[in-house]
């Protein structure tokens, strides 16, 4: 019950929702992430961690870059 909390939890940010129509199908760069959005990396960072500890977002480093994903369920 307590990961179903974390998930409501993180989908009740409107800044996460945007994120998440942004990342769609496909694979984006936290670069190109904050070209969409009114945030600054840091508040993007802080977004980006709690998508990915409740599972919905995957994230991989790629130099000092890293690209996000939706999880496949």
């Amino acid at each position: 019950m307590k990961d179903v909390v974390k998930i409501f939890k993180a989908l009740g940010d409107e800044n996460r929702l945007k994120i998440l129509h942004i990342i769609g199908s496909h694979e984006i760069c936290a670069c190109k992430l904050l070209e969409h959005l009114e945030v600054g990396q840091p508040t993007l960072s802080y977004h980006m961690k709690i998508l990915c500890d409740c599972g919905i977002i995957d994230s991989r480093k790629d130099g000092k870059w890293t690209h996000y994903k939706i999880c496949k369920i």
